[in-house]
């Protein structure tokens, strides 16, 4: 995989905050840290667009016939096979 060298600017907080938390031994570097930033961002908006595909398609799938005691009773029934949804 290629590397491209960018060049970006931080406040003095905010750069005494990137060397305090290499200095701390998580990271070797600031560009370490930096990237794992962006990998955990992606990741976040990812299974944010996940949930919000999830509600969407709940949303668009209409009312139930069922009523709220039924509904929770179907869930209690999957719960207790398996312990999960």
């Amino acid at each position: 995989m290629s590397t491209i060298r960018k060049s970006i600017s931080f406040t003095n907080k905010l750069n005494n905050w990137i060397q305090e938390i290499v200095a701390e031994g998580e990271y070797t570097n600031e560009s370490e840290y930096i990237r794992d930033l962006v990998r955990k961002d992606r990741e976040r908006k990812a299974k944010y667009q996940s949930l919000k595909a999830a509600i969407d398609k709940g949303l668009n799938s209409g009312v139930s016939s069922k009523s709220i005691p039924d509904i929770i009773k179907d869930v209690e029934n999957k719960l207790g096979k398996n312990g999960h949804l």
